[in-house]
């Protein structure tokens, strides 16, 4: 029996200080964008075309419209806001430089509330930087985690690693594999351990120099590196960042290509940074 006060599970409920704090947290996100020279966009919350962007397709909640082709509800906005600004907008607009604050829906009934910015040929230095004000703006500090997703993907094509394995770091096989360069490669963690890299082959060398450079532009003083973090990030496929609380994921962001448009964007998850805060008032 269902009662009439429960909510399907992983709905999110916010009321009194968490509702506020939502808001505040909104609130000054899109001003300090809009300072920026972000503009902001409201994608539908029906779509299309999410299950491009989604390997395992069971995540999409699916329903039709009134001439019965499949919609879904919006289970990712990066890629909305770029196909609906490059192809739908068109020249209507020149602003390369956008921000969003809406939930996403998964199957079964999974809510998350982002804060998220795309930049149409930026860089990933520059989203960086701002994720990290952004955070900073709602007085949170996390660790920065930088990797290169083309390192585990050369691993894997080039040196015989399987990407299984990355992925699931297991790190008694990776040191197994013989190459002669990795256990240095697994051992680097700080930004001081990308100053020489004279060991490493020329292709990993070069992916890895792309991270030093990285790290030098975003200036954050809490960064770790992680050149064999490997997870399947839809269409990131190159640097990309993650920003930790504790064990909280309070961001991911990159630089990505979506249908043929190059760009750079994070996403802040609205309903991680609460919890963080509420956990911080309660102790």
């Amino acid at each position: 029996m269902i009662f009439e006060h429960e909510i399907p599970s992983g709905s999110r409920l916010y009321f009194g200080e968490s509702a506020k704090l939502k808001r505040e947290i909104e609130f000054v996100s899109a001003e300090m964008l809009e300072n920026l020279g972000f503009e902001e966009i409201v994608t539908p919350l029906f779509s299309y075309h999410q299950h491009e962007c989604f390997e395992n397709q069971k995540l999409l909640v699916r329903l039709n419209d009134e001439a019965n082709h499949e919609v879904t509800l919006r289970a990712d906005s990066t890629a909305d806001v770029v196909r609906i600004v490059t192809k739908r907008l068109g020249r209507s607009t020149e602003s390369k430089k956008w921000f969003y604050s809406q939930p996403t829906v998964t199957f079964p009934t999974k809510e998350q509330y982002q804060i998220g910015a795309e930049i149409l040929g930026g860089t990933f230095e520059e989203v960086a930087r701002t994720a990290v004000m952004l955070l900073k703006e709602i007085e949170i500090t996390p660790l920065m985690q930088i990797a290169n997703i083309c390192i585990p993907h050369l691993l894997n094509e080039k040196y015989g690693l399987s990407l299984d394995i990355l992925k699931s770091m297991h790190i008694e096989q990776i040191m197994h594999s013989e190459l002669p360069w990795i256990e240095q490669l697994v051992r680097i963690n700080s930004v001081e351990d990308l100053e020489n890299l004279e060991a490493f082959p020329l292709d990993i060398k070069e992916e890895l120099e792309k991270i030093k450079v990285a790290t030098e532009g975003v200036s954050y003083e809490k960064i770790v590196v992680s050149p064999l973090f490997y997870a399947k990030m839809r269409y990131y496929d190159s640097l990309t960042f993650r920003m930790f609380e504790e064990n909280n994921l309070l961001a991911t962001g990159g630089i990505y290509a979506i249908d043929g448009v190059e760009g750079a964007g994070f996403a802040l998850y609205t309903d991680e940074c609460i919890a963080t805060k509420m956990k911080r008032e309660t102790i």
